[in-house]
């Protein structure tokens, strides 16, 4: 599932309710244990071993000591191709046990590059068109009040301009009692429709997960098979992401090593141990599970243009204004993709994603160089958010 904050709360997934507002206000109550670096994971992985310095490693010690994470952990590739593992903190508030090297998280809307990806492939056989409306390839789904899948675009659901309400609403209200529900793509874009039209489609950039429902179900009508079907043989295993995986129906775990994702139900009340989830409740808006260094594999290759054809890495690439799509101020969205700006000049590409108990942050440089920083604690605050995000900028930069 995807979070957004405004200006004066989280970051850049949208999950809009009073219960999140109210927990996101501050996260004071971790006890996050000592500060540890985990050992290379495998002999034979092809990383070079971090040390307990440098930017990195001081920038994750921080965000374990002084923003109470209990881990964090991050991947970063140079221009030259050699990769380096950090973490910190423990694994699990209980048991103290160390951070897995590389350890499975959950990547949220990320997931949604992956599935715009696909979208854009199809694109370029010929089997979806960008400025199609959406009513031709699912005809009278889309429907509601200021509603008509007639005119909205393809390229509007990728690009968040279709002025569809988010059905996080509903869905993040109070999200414990859900955390094992299971739900439809049906189920999630019906409680969409219920609201209304949040804008005429093409007049403003607004963030909502029901976009990317659509676009999942798109796929799937499109090619006859299961969109997690597509993403893995598409994306996953077309470049090698050994760590990358989507969900199967009724999985709730992290396959692989991994350290345990929190929940901040209350600012000064204990955190909840979220690890073990329902999936379905973000589908194609946020389903996938990875690893930084996956993560970092995959937008070089999708930057570096391995998975699209150069028409359609320039219609990706190719941004609008977002507001408030980022604690580092203002942003531009493409499709499934938005830029990061850079302290030292310049923008990198990314997304970032955020799950119940997962943050993740991430960007690449066209010059080959790549950042994923993941902590395990959400909701978060502003503050607490931009630290990460400067941490990957600091990774990039330095």
């Amino acid at each position: 599932m995807s979070f957004t904050r405004n200006s004066s709360g989280r970051t850049t997934r949208r999950r809009r309710s009073a219960a999140l507002a109210s927990a996101a206000a501050t996260i004071t109550s971790l006890t996050a244990g000592a500060v540890t670096t985990s050992a290379p994971a495998a002999a034979n992985s092809n990383y070079i071993a971090s040390k307990p310095s440098g930017v990195v490693q001081q920038g994750l010690d921080r965000l374990v000591k002084d923003d109470k994470f209990p881990a964090a952990l991050a991947s970063v590739r140079d221009r030259n191709g050699r990769t380096r593992k950090y973490t910190a903190g423990v694994a699990d508030l209980k048991t103290k046990a160390r951070v897995p090297v590389d350890g499975q998280v959950r990547i949220a809307s990320n997931t949604k590059t992956f599935v715009a990806t696909v979208v854009l492939q199809l694109v370029g056989e010929g089997k979806v068109g960008l400025d199609q409306p959406i009513e031709k390839y699912l005809p009278g789904l889309v429907r509601g009040k200021g509603i008509d899948g007639h005119h909205i675009t393809v390229r509007q659901l990728l690009q968040h301009t279709s002025g569809l309400p988010d059905y996080d609403q509903d869905v993040a209200t109070d999200y414990l009692p859900l955390q094992h529900t299971y739900f439809e793509p049906r189920q999630l874009l019906d409680l969409a429709l219920a609201h209304g039209a949040v804008s005429a489609p093409g007049t403003n950039w607004s963030y909502s997960n029901t976009n990317y429902i659509l676009a999942g179900l798109l796929v799937q009508r499109v090619t006859g098979r299961p969109l997690g079907e597509e993403i893995t043989k598409r994306v996953i295993n077309r470049i090698g992401l050994r760590h990358t995986y989507w969900p199967a129906v009724g999985d709730q775990t992290i396959r692989e090593r991994h350290p345990k994702g929190y929940w901040l139900t209350e600012p000064g009340k204990p955190l909840v141990d979220v690890t073990e989830q329902e999936p379905s409740a973000s589908w194609a808006a946020g389903a996938l599970i990875s690893t930084p260094s996956d993560l970092n594999s995959f937008f070089g290759a999708l930057i570096g243009g391995k998975l699209l054809k150069p028409a359609q890495l320039k219609q990706m690439l190719t941004t609008v204004d977002a507001p408030d799509a980022g604690p580092r101020g203002a942003s531009r969205y493409g499709l499934g993709i938005q830029t990061f700006k850079l302290s030292c000049g310049g923008i990198a590409w990314g997304h970032g994603g955020d799950a119940p108990g997962y943050e993740t942050r991430n960007a690449v440089r066209t010059d080959g160089r790549q950042a994923t920083v993941a902590v395990t604690t959400l909701p978060t605050t502003l503050a607490t958010a931009t630290a990460v995000e400067n941490l990957v900028d600091a990774a990039l930069c330095h």
